[in-house]
């Protein structure tokens, strides 16, 4: 199973989830965020991090260029849609990079089937806990919804995981599970993650058999 650390927003500790082994590193770029990485690290300390992690944009509605220009500035390796982009906008951002589009599960959203728009034109879908405003609320969803899971695209389950859920998530049998996606659970502060934690719960979630 790989494992995205997202709500990055210092590089020392993106340093730190390149050489602990951490799969993906998030990068939040909506303004709203307490995560917003744009005013905290420079795109080239982004741009030049080695090839041992995948770096990922997180965008909430923002226009197709503004997402493809953060892109190349900052050298990312994947597009995190976190609002409600449509089908057609993801397909746009799709040429230009590989696209991850959230939904947020709870609320309006107790069934899949809105996600039957978006196969073939997402690399990715991630689930994430519905809340008030766009992105985590640091709370889990009801994980049996996924249980028959109907689509091809592969997904990264996120929603308030922590250090707790190391040995539930292990003992998952989710068809389409690709990723385990975590923040808040692991700060000190919104964007300081306790990195010991962090590394604990990479170690732990890599014995899982799920490739």
């Amino acid at each position: 199973m790989k494992v995205k650390v997202c709500g990055i927003t210092k590089a020392a500790q993106l340093a730190s989830l390149v050489a602990g082994g951490a799969d993906y590193a998030g990068f939040i770029f909506y303004e709203r965020s307490p995560r917003f990485a744009g005013n905290k690290l420079d795109a080239r300390t982004v741009r030049e991090v080695g090839n041992g992690i995948r770096k990922v944009g997180v965008f909430v509605n923002a226009p197709q260029q503004q997402v493809l220009q953060i892109i190349r500035d900052y050298g990312l390796d994947a597009a995190q849609l976190h609002g409600d982009e449509s089908p057609e906008y993801c397909a746009a951002v799709k040429t230009a990079t590989v696209v991850i589009k959230a939904f947020r599960i709870g609320g309006e959203m107790s069934s899949l089937d809105a996600l039957a728009a978006y196969e073939g034109v997402c690399d990715y879908f991630l689930f994430d806990t519905a809340g008030k405003d766009y992105g985590g609320n640091g709370q889990l969803f009801d994980w049996t919804l996924l249980e028959q899971y109907p689509y091809k695209t592969p997904f990264f389950l996120s929603g308030g995981i922590g250090p707790a859920q190391v040995q539930i998530l292990l003992d998952l049998k989710l068809p389409g599970l690709f990723a385990v996606d975590v923040n808040s659970k692991f700060e000190t502060a919104p964007g300081v993650k306790d990195m010991q934690q962090v590394q604990t719960f990479i170690d732990n979630i890599k014995q899982s058999p799920v490739k």
